[in-house]
C-alpha cells in the first residue's frame, strides 16, 4: 500500500479521534451517536497510523507532498 496521506491530514484525524474519545468519556455522546462516532474514530486512528486512506485510492487523491528528486 502506497501512502496517500500527508502529515497534516494524519494529525487532523488523530485530533478528531481524541475529541470523540473525550466526548464519549465525559458522557456528552451516548447511544447510537457514540457507536457511530467511535467507529469513525477507530478508522481515523488506523488510517493515520498506516498513512493510507482507502477512500482516496479510487479517486487517485493524495494529501502527501511529492518527494523531491535531486
Amino acid at each position: 500500500m502506497k501512502q496517500n496521506m500527508g502529515s497534516a491530514d494524519r494529525a487532523i484525524r488523530v485530533v478528531l479521534a481524541v475529541v470523540v474519545a473525550i466526548l464519549y468519556f465525559t458522557d456528552q455522546i451516548t447511544g447510537t451517536a457514540a457507536l457511530i462516532l467511535g467507529l469513525f474514530a477507530i478508522m481515523f486512528v488506523a488510517t493515520s497510523m498506516m498513512g493510507f486512506c482507502p477512500l482516496y485510492w479510487p479517486f487517485k487523491l493524495s494529501t502527501k507532498k511529492a518527494e523531491k528528486t535531486t
